[in-house]
């Protein structure tokens, strides 16, 4: 302000002075008519640089901040100091936007900025997923118009909401959102979207293990415990009914052993609180015990043949043993007699390829995909006259997943089918 009265002064004094000394020198008239245009230039200045300032003021851009003389050269130069100042601060302000912007879409969480009539204001990436929005294109729009489900609808028009609901998303077939409305700001609301998909499946196979547990092993303790009251009770005088009875009860404690047994295995395997022994394992000598084993099982129904080329495997004995005997036992369960089983072992500068090809039943197309579930069964009478636990295919599973392999099933349904094991590079040695 100092500087303003300073430099007004200034510019009056520099006509005043003049139009003083020419009005005693050339009469009043004179120094009068010279002050006038003095005052009146001066004026023209003021007004020129009020016009580059106005027009600054409708764009203003520091890089077109114009320049002045005098007073203005203060003034200009104040406004640019501000206009910095502004610019800088919004530049942090938009950082930080930004910076919240990418934060939340990071987020496994959907989150969705609503007004006061339930227009979408914002929302991040996970709820544009969530609920097949576009926050440029549905900005604006109200979400019951975008999410055109009844009980969304009428979640949305309660007045206050406490508790989450699970919403089923129409585009997201098989999916489960746990969504909740919050109050936020004035006239405002934010919806939390979580996906809940995975918890819901978890929570699905944990019933359908326990029932599954429970309905198998009832069916053998069903079994012994009725032998055991016919022999209490009334004990039978021809011995060979007491034989066939004992032989049962034998046959179906044995299976509950197994039951138990693969349970423990799956486990232990699913825990994954030990990590793989790291043994070199002799495939060669591996799948001759196997096969071994698998002619003891069949009792000379089917017929086997090997075909074992070269190189070993890294990984645990013990493990890799349990994963293959699985593959073959399905193979004598479900091939009938007479069939042929055909086990291959292959080691490649690629990968090593453990492989069951049998001449059985086969398998329908969509029961693939599902066949490493624990439980999980095709043909649930014939699994269970042939001793199968259910669990041999999801040990098979995660016994891979501790070695970086991966199982690969094809099958044609009334032919044949082929499981195969495909183990990564590093853990073939000698190919």
């Amino acid at each position: 302000m100092h500087g303003y009265w300073s430099s007004t002064l200034l510019h009056l004094s520099a006509i005043a002075a003049p139009s003083l000394l020419l009005g005693l020198v050339a009469g009043p008239a004179a120094g009068l008519a010279l002050g006038c245009v003095g005052l009146m230039l001066l004026v023209a200045m003021h007004v020129y640089f009020l016009g580059r300032l106005r027009t600054w003021l409708d764009a203003p851009r520091l890089e077109t901040l114009p320049e002045g003389s005098s007073i203005w050269e203060n003034a200009f130069s104040g406004l640019y100091r501000a206009a910095r100042s502004e610019r800088r601060e919004r530049d942090d302000i938009t950082n930080m936007l930004q910076r919240f912007r990418d934060a939340t879409n990071v987020l496994p969480v959907g989150i969705v900025l609503l007004d006061a009539t339930q227009r979408v204001e914002w929302c991040n990436l996970s709820a544009a997923q969530h609920f097949a929005l576009d926050v440029e294109r549905d900005r604006g729009i109200s979400l019951t118009h975008l999410v055109r489900q009844p009980e969304f609808t009428a979640y949305l028009a309660q007045s206050d909401p406490h508790e989450p609901v699970l919403l089923h998303p129409v585009h997201r077939p098989g999916d489960s959102l746990s969504i909740q409305l919050i109050p936020f700001a004035k006239d405002s609301r934010l919806l939390i979207s979580h996906d809940i998909t995975r918890i819901e499946r978890i929570e699905t196979m944990r019933r359908d293990f326990i029932a599954n547990v429970s309905h198998e092993l009832r069916t053998p303790l069903t079994v012994i415990n009725g032998f055991l009251e016919l022999l209490t009770q009334d004990a039978p005088d021809d011995p060979r009914e007491a034989t066939r009875y004992q032989t049962t009860m034998l046959e179906q404690s044995r299976r509950m052993m197994r039951l138990v047994e693969d349970l423990l295995t799956l486990s232990r395997l699913e825990v994954g609180d030990r990590p793989a022994i790291e043994e070199v394992v002799d495939m060669q000598q591996l799948v001759g015990t196997l096969a071994d084993e698998a002619r003891g099982l069949s009792g000379g129904a089917h017929r086997f043949e090997l075909d074992v080329a070269g190189g070993k495997l890294k990984g645990s004995t013990d493990e890799l043993r349990s994963a293959f005997g699985n593959l073959i036992s399905n193979a004598i369960r479900y091939t009938p007699a007479g069939g042929i089983i055909t086990v291959r072992w292959r080691a490649q500068s690629e990968r090593g390829v453990f492989s069951v090809h049998d001449t059985g039943i086969g398998i329908a197309a969509e029961h693939i995909p599902r066949l490493t579930e624990r439980f999980y069964r095709v043909d649930r009478s014939r699994s269970r006259e042939t001793g199968g636990t259910g669990l041999g295919l999801a040990i098979v599973k995660h016994v891979l997943l501790r070695h970086q392999a991966v199982l690969r099933i094809e099958s044609e349904f009334g032919k044949s089918s082929t499981f195969s094991a495909e183990f990564p590079p590093a853990r073939v040695i000698g190919a």
